[in-house]
């Protein structure tokens, strides 16, 4: 049966309250969790980006559920620190950690002050990283000279279960790139026949292991409120590639998002406020072909800086209501339905 997972999304919430929803998807039936990696976030109105790595130890330690994480390497991150970092993880939690290994975005990778390189340039880059990080990962000593550099690198902490490498995809073509070497794909919702086309790509391509779908939903108790919490969070993100690869900060993607209109936001997110119309529309997705669904609910109880009251910080330690008054409706709704497919 379809597997469904909780998807920490690091840009819009503080990591303990997002540790904190992740406990207590586990305690209503959640199968597994996943989180982003982010520098910064997708708009300023989401307000946060907590360190993935860090918060990946916590979270792994204080439930029993399988953790992923979608990763760039080649730019903010050295690809033999991604190996080090994802062998301990492994390591100490044996079966139990996955990473998903992109090509970036401009808006995470700039920091470092290099170039933003074409996307072809990129994707040979990460094809470079993935060999790095397996070699290690295989316990080799590494050195390597191209679009990354590595000398002498060898991992002394090896896992006894290697994490998979998986290959994160929106395009058709990153598809079809991806099954050269991932242990199996995740992509994100988007309308059924390019998501068929995604998968049939990857497949044809030769693509092994599991493919898993993470799902933007913003769900409130109208449409109309569902559908301002999406444009709040979610508007500028909706423009999709190549355009979200390319921006360089939050106040980019804010100048675009009053430019997406609301048949392409509602394209990009399930906008629901009816319990059984979106446990329907989820299972329509996952029989599309699909092991796994995370769900990423992405109207969150934010609250500007300056209207921040005397007790958030004992707040930031509980899920949010939004968050909490999701999972609880998962675990009514959405879960019994999802488990109901067929892997």
């Amino acid at each position: 049966m379809v597997r469904v997972g909780f998807h920490n999304s690091h840009e819009q919430v503080h990591p303990s309250a997002l540790l904190a929803a992740t406990q207590l998807a586990e305690q209503r039936g959640f199968d597994a969790a996943m989180c982003s990696d982010h520098w910064a976030p997708w708009q300023s109105t989401q307000g946060h980006s907590g360190f993935a790595w860090t918060w990946l130890g916590s979270a792994l330690a204080t439930t029993r559920l399988p953790f992923g994480v979608v990763n760039a390497p080649g730019q903010r991150y050295h690809p033999a620190i991604i190996a080090q970092a994802a062998a301990t993880l492994a390591a100490m939690y044996p079966g139990r950690f996955w990473v998903a290994l992109g090509s970036g975005e401009n808006m995470n990778e700039h920091i470092t002050g290099d170039g933003w390189l074409p996307k072809p340039v990129r994707d040979a880059r990460l094809v470079e990283c993935v060999e790095v990080i397996r070699a290690l990962l295989d316990g080799e000593e590494v050195t390597h000279d191209g679009l990354v550099k590595v000398d002498r690198a060898k991992l002394w902490t090896l896992p006894d279960v290697k994490p998979l490498l998986i290959g994160p995809a929106v395009t058709v073509a990153t598809a079809a790139n991806h099954a050269r070497w991932a242990d199996g794909l995740v992509t994100v919702n988007q309308p059924d026949d390019k998501l068929r086309r995604v998968i049939d790509a990857y497949r044809d391509a030769g693509g092994r292991g599991e493919i898993s779908l993470q799902v933007h939903v913003s769900y409130a108790p109208t449409d109309a409120e569902a559908l301002r919490l999406a444009r709040e969070q979610w508007a500028g993100n909706a423009i999709g590639p190549p355009v979200a690869w390319d921006l360089d900060t939050p106040e980019a993607f804010d100048q675009i998002a009053d430019k997406v209109s609301d048949d392409l936001l509602r394209g990009s997110v399930l906008v629901e406020h009816d319990p059984q119309r979106l446990a329907d529309r989820l299972v329509a997705l996952a029989e599309l072909g699909f092991d796994a669904v995370y769900l990423h609910q992405i109207a969150t109880d934010v609250v500007p800086s300056d209207e921040k009251h005397p007790d958030a910080t004992d707040a930031a330690t509980r899920p949010s209501s939004s968050l909490e008054a999701f999972v609880d409706l998962a675990a009514e709704h959405l879960i019994p339905a999802l488990k109901a497919v067929g892997a």
